[in-house]
């Protein structure tokens, strides 16, 4: 709205209105001065034109307003400028990208790593359950084995005392076998004298002395070889699945004699497994009406249980709990005694013509071998799974050794089972489940129904919620949406 000079001077109404007012700093052209400044400011849209320089009338100014002027067009470059806007925006937008980037490489580093830590663990964990399956496995068929071959052993060799000792001698070698582990694995390895002295730890601070090995080794010696004496017995008389489903009552007598002698805690969940073994114990008598052979094969089984039952007894209150190398040093001890004070027995029965062979070129001696190896192996397994292990899967291979049994019978020596022979089987092994059931199962089992019902609520809570704010959702879409008025 530039106009003519007038008269007086005045060149716009905007000098004449600050002339009237006396604005500090007026001078005559201050509005064609402050246009010409702010022209220099003007904003550039882009593909547009810029003036290079201003053209106006150069006017003497009075320093205080130089001053105001000149330093009002740099502060406007610099709030108001498009120019400084775009790279202050440009700057954001690359730290944001750069902290988006980071973030995006972040979470998928991690997503990687949680991707492989997950895999690794679902490996370890698929490997340790095949560990698992394959010491239950070993366990069952060794113990099915040595079942099996000492039934064929008896159609040529009937001499039970003889493969109980022969089979004994062989326990002898546990020891070496488990320093041959030590050696291989250890990375501190120990001579076997030294090795040797610590296993002794087992009988007491001194070790096997001479008192201590006839003291200790004696009863337990005697203990191991009435139970696999009487458990072969057993198996002259009835079959495998039977003497093997027998013998599965000796978890029942366990908690029995822990019970009354070692005061443990009392549980009625395995005063009825014993119940159970019981009534299977009767029912398997009474198949063949308590007469017969049957009678007397169970009375074997049931005794070979009942000794195997105090010989674990005996050796929680005596010995305690033991690590593999100490059980290994005891079971070859075992080995030796029987080997230096037992090996009369058999002699005496040979001369007696009790258990006599001839000529001697006749022992089945790759049966026997047979026998004391799966025998030998089974009670490695026995200790090295309880080691390695859960003892409950060691526990449930060998009540699996019932069916392994069965299925041996029914197809190799085409056994036909009478119902009752049955149902006390299954009574048996279902009693021998229940004791295997931990000692606070009843919390245990409190806690899981509670966490059930936890998870449903919060299920259920969650599902409500979902419900409503989906209820919410449709109704703000289907309302009214007010519009403010200008």
């Amino acid at each position: 709205m530039d106009g003519k000079a007038a008269p007086n001077g005045v060149a716009t109404i905007e000098d004449r209105i600050l002339r009237i007012t006396g604005y500090y700093g007026y001078y005559p052209g201050y509005s064609s001065q402050k246009s010409a400044s702010r022209s220099s400011v003007i904003q550039c849209k882009p593909g547009g034109n810029c003036p290079s320089r201003h053209r106006g009338m150069t006017r003497q100014l009075s320093p205080l307003s130089v001053a105001e002027d000149s330093a009002a067009p740099i502060l406007e470059l610099q709030n108001r400028s498009p120019s400084g806007i775009c790279r202050h925006s440009r700057v954001e937008r690359q730290s944001r990208s750069g902290e988006e980037g980071t973030q995006t490489h972040t979470e998928s580093g991690s997503q990687e790593a949680e991707g492989q830590t997950r895999c690794q663990s679902c490996t370890s964990t698929f490997l340790k359950l095949i560990w698992r399956f394959l010491i239950i496995l070993s366990v069952s068929s060794s113990w099915v084995g040595t079942t099996q071959f000492v039934k064929i052993t008896y159609e040529t060799f009937d001499c039970p005392f003889f493969m109980t000792w022969f089979s004994t001698n062989w326990n002898i070698m546990v020891f070496p076998i488990y320093y041959s582990g030590h050696l291989a694995t250890a990375q501190e390895k120990q001579s076997p004298i030294k090795k040797f002295r610590e296993c002794s730890r087992i009988f007491g601070e001194d070790g096997l002395t001479l008192k201590i090995f006839l003291k200790r080794t004696a009863p337990f010696s005697i203990l191991w070889t009435l139970t696999n004496y009487l458990y072969l017995l057993a198996l002259k008389k009835l079959t495998a699945t039977d003497v093997s489903a027998l013998f599965c009552c000796n978890k029942a007598f366990v908690f029995l004699l822990s019970w009354i002698v070692l005061k443990d805690r009392f549980m009625g969940a395995r005063i009825v497994a014993a119940i159970m073994a019981i009534t299977g114990i009767v029912m398997m008598a009474y198949a063949d009406g308590f007469q017969g052979d049957s009678i007397i094969g169970v009375a074997y089984a049931v005794g070979s249980a009942s000794t195997s039952a105090l010989y674990k007894v005996l050796f929680k209150m005596f010995l305690g709990s033991a690590n593999f190398g100490e059980a290994a040093h005891f079971v070859s001890t075992l080995g030796f005694f029987n080997l230096i004070f037992i090996s009369v027995t058999p002699i005496i029965l040979y001369f007696t013509k009790v258990e006599y062979w001839s000529p001697f070129s006749a022992v089945p001696w790759g049966y026997l071998c047979g026998v004391a190896g799966l025998w030998l192996a089974f009670n490695i397994l026995v200790n090295v799974g309880v080691v390695l292990t859960y003892p409950i899967l060691i526990s449930i291979g060998t009540v699996l050794s019932v069916p392994g049994n069965a299925a041996v019978d029914l197809l190799k020596h085409k056994m036909i089972f009478s119902v009752v022979r049955l149902g006390a089987t299954i009574i048996i092994c279902i009693g021998f489940l229940l004791m295997l059931l931990p000692e606070e199962w009843d919390e245990i089992t409190l806690r899981f129904i509670n966490s059930l019902k936890e998870k449903k609520s919060e299920d259920h809570a969650d599902d409500i919620t979902d419900s409503s704010v989906h209820t919410r959702s449709r109704s703000r879409a289907n309302g009214t949406v007010s519009i403010p008025l200008a």
